[in-house]
């Protein structure tokens, strides 16, 4: 019998929680480098669909192949819309007017979504206060880390704040969609590519129309090493950990990636690029490892079993 959906998670899924936020976070770099020279819906396309590339060759490579039924084409395209085409495009449009620091504060709200989704959409993921609690104070270490400037901006640009708003929704309904197709008897493997290659489908369209890409002047080698890094490592890579989770740990524990995603790009950025790491990060790094500590529960359970038996050899003395 598979283990239960909205658990602990087990050490090797926490690990792979953790991987999974360092190849996102990993995409800010790659997306700042690529920015200087592509505009954001060609590098969306090229993401997606280097990405889509790369994991239809793995499926050859291994023997395995995408279904034909329209069923599982439909769940590929929906869970592409939701989980990429929408979510990539409001947050580019909302990047464009407010800074990106506020956006990656909105966005920590995605595990909040997919809480409050999965509590009304499923009968296995109902929502509880340690969850609630260990979320919002996850969100107040990512606000930390952002540091307040990036509040400043809070209520003025209100349509941007909204899309990117929208964006965390469109992941956390995502996380829950996506659960479907452990039940229709897909891998996570398969998911991951057809979920790419469904994205793709969607976007060249749209790029093509709007960027018009051909009309651009070539890219250098650094942009187009950091747009292929992104589509391979922070995108193909990324994703076949993300349903491979999302099939044992459930939508709300995956989404709680949007937490330490933050954690990693700052890390990362101090590692590679020299940036200083201050105070109020250190802080706030401390509040997301208290908030996953509070979702997770087993750091709680153990002081209150240590309490417990303190109290009864205090009773037996």
């Amino acid at each position: 019998m598979p283990p239960p959906i909205n658990r602990t998670m087990t050490p090797l899924e926490w690990a792979l929680l953790v991987v999974l936020a360092s190849l996102w976070g990993g995409s800010f770099f790659f997306v700042g480098v690529a920015i200087k020279a592509l505009p954001p819906l060609t590098i969306v396309m090229i993401r997606v669909g280097v990405a889509a590339i790369a994991l239809n060759l793995l499926l050859l490579v291994t023997g395995r192949r995408l279904p034909g039924d329209r069923g599982a084409w439909l769940a590929f395209l929906c869970m592409g819309f939701l989980n990429n085409l929408l979510p990539f495009m409001l947050i580019t449009w909302g990047q464009t007017h407010i800074a990106s620091g506020l956006a990656s504060i909105l966005n920590a709200t995605t595990p909040l979504f997919g809480i409050v989704f999965a509590h009304f959409l499923t009968v296995d993921e109902k929502m509880s206060g340690g969850r609630l609690v260990g979320v919002l104070v996850g969100m107040a270490g990512v606000a930390a880390m952002v540091g307040p400037d990036a509040l400043g901006g809070l209520g003025s640009n209100v349509l941007a704040q909204l899309a990117v708003l929208g964006a965390a929704a469109a992941y956390g309904i995502s996380g829950i969609y996506g659960r479907r197709f452990k039940s229709m008897g897909i891998s996570p493997i398969v998911s991951a590519t057809g979920m790419l290659t469904g994205s793709a489908i969607m976007m060249v369209p749209v790029a093509l129309w709007f960027d018009q890409p051909w009309s651009l002047p070539a890219p250098g080698l650094p942009a187009l090493a950091a747009v292929f890094s992104l589509a391979i490592v922070s995108t193909a890579l990324a994703y076949l950990i993300y349903f491979r989770l999302l099939s044992s740990a459930g939508a709300t524990n995956i989404l709680l990636v949007t937490l330490l995603v933050p954690v990693s790009a700052i890390l990362l950025g101090a590692l590679f690029l020299g940036e200083r790491l201050a105070l109020v990060h250190f802080l706030g790094m401390a509040l997301v490892g208290s908030g996953l500590a509070a979702i997770d529960g087993r750091p709680w359970r153990y002081c209150q079993a240590f309490l417990r038996r303190g109290s009864y050899q205090q009773t037996r003395d």
